[in-house]
């Protein structure tokens, strides 16, 4: 993790005991190991730094979850034929405020990826200096090709079980891959059926019109964009006239799309997990946005509208486009070591991690080793957790802000996030280095509190 600050060797080999404590209890969660891995290893000059963090057991804490949850989940088909998928929440770290962390409906979710989901959010939420927790939660549902009423159904059973262990004080999801405003609004349904009364803050990413918050659709993709900036502007230089290559074509991507268009940027390719587009006149996010969100098509339909364009089946070659940034904001390990090379090759100059985990380990130290200004996902996609702490406020106090005030509020908290990481990387010796930043910066929050609480 290209560490430079002086550091004990007790240190290097406490962290080292507790990562392989991690691999023996939690065997084949390689996503999960990967997680901590990152972590732990940027936490070694605190460790060095601060002896009473070890002493306190906080490290062999932070790892383990406060509470792992799997559920069955069966639900009946538009064929009449029951179906059961697993459910699952993991309610990882409440120091500093309810478990707030997001549900993902996909084929690839297991126990592995909710909890290197969950750990990540610890300091993720941390980071947005917002009283939240870290939790994560999802099921190996698939929406693609679902009816309106088989997605109903089955995020009724979901909620079924969920609800028991959620509540606007102890544990609020959100959506995230597979889980929109439609999803939620089924599942936050089901619950007032359920429980009775109108709980606005159990979830977020509600509908406008019942509880939501202006903002929320935009946060994560925004505040991606925002955090970047802020990497350009420590270099000089801006959005303008730069090249974009954007992975991706969910809310995420067509947010962070969109403010990079705004602010100056020629994106020029996009993705899903068919294949991906490339427009070298520039993304049109108005033809993009009415295919996937409305017609609910694969991308490669773009090209039949922009005869420009190029789709290319497979979705990894995405990143042998020469661009100046490039925003993964599809899903984890996106970006390989090999990928990063040719990124680098190709004259990349920054990057933004819109997704959660995109770039492997070795892609990260290969962008850290050329000077990539790197933005890791714990910090750079934290806006979409921002707003929806914010959401939570707004249901709390039974107010309703302007869109402006939301994004004024974001781009603050994304400004902070980006200062605090520079700062601990500074003054642990790591100096831009944001992945260290980042993970010293949210860690020291949460560590502080559990020193505070006791042994709990």
């Amino acid at each position: 993790m290209n560490l430079t600050a002086e550091i004990s060797q007790e240190a290097v080999s406490y962290v080292q005991n507790v990562f392989e404590t991690v691999q023996k209890r939690n065997p084949n969660e390689s996503e999960f190991h990967q997680a901590v891995k990152e972590i732990v290893d940027s936490l070694i000059p605190v460790f060095s730094k601060h002896p009473k963090y070890q002493e306190a057991g906080i490290l062999e804490r932070l790892v383990e979850p406060e509470r792992v949850i799997s559920f069955r989940v069966p639900w009946v088909d538009d064929q009449g034929k029951i179906q059961v998928n697993r459910g699952f929440r993991v309610q990882f770290n409440s120091a500093i405020g309810p478990y707030k962390g997001g549900l993902r409906f996909h084929p690839s979710v297991n126990v592995s990826i909710i909890k290197f989901l969950g750990f990540e959010q610890i300091l993720k939420n941390s980071l947005t200096g917002l009283p939240i927790g870290g939790g994560k939660g999802g099921a190996d549902f698939d929406p693609k090709g679902k009816s309106d009423g088989e997605i109903m159904r089955f995020c009724q059973s979901f909620m079924t079980e969920l609800c028991k262990y959620i509540g606007p004080d102890s544990d609020v999801p959100a959506g995230d891959i597979g889980v929109g405003a439609r999803e939620i609004g089924f599942m936050f349904g089901q619950y007032k059926r359920i429980r009775g009364g109108h709980e606005a803050g159990v979830l977020t990413g509600k509908g406008l019109n019942y509880g939501g918050s202006l903002g929320r659709p935009e946060a994560t993709g925004y505040g991606c964009v925002y955090f970047v900036e802020e990497m350009l502007k420590s270099k000089g230089t801006s959005f303008e006239g730069k090249t974009v290559v954007v992975s991706g074509s969910g809310n995420v991507s067509t947010f962070a799309i969109q403010k990079a268009q705004q602010l100056g940027a020629k994106v020029v390719a996009c993705s899903d997990s068919g294949g991906y587009v490339y427009d070298p006149d520039g993304i049109c996010l108005e033809t993009l946005r009415r295919l996937k969100e409305v017609e609910r098509k694969r991308i490669s339909e773009y090209v039949k509208e922009r005869p420009g364009a190029q789709y290319t089946e497979g979705c990894q070659e995405i990143w042998n486009i020469p661009c100046d940034i490039a925003l993964p904001c599809a899903t984890q390990n996106e970006i390989n070591e090999a990928s990063a090379a040719i990124l680098i090759s190709n004259g990349v100059k920054a990057i933004g991690e819109g997704a959660n985990m995109p770039s492997t380990l070795d892609a990260i130290d290969l962008f850290l080793k050329n000077d990539v200004l790197f933005g890791p996902a714990k910090a750079a996609n934290a806006g979409g957790v921002a707003v929806s702490a914010l959401e939570m406020s707004q249901n709390s106090m039974r107010l309703s802000w302007s869109f402006e005030e939301v994004d004024g509020k974001l781009h603050e908290i994304m400004k902070n996030i980006y200062e605090s990481s520079v700062k601990a990387a500074d003054q642990y010796d790591c100096p831009g280095n944001l992945v260290v930043g980042a993970n010293i910066a949210g860690f020291l929050k949460v560590a502080d509190a559990m020193l505070a609480q006791g042994i709990v």
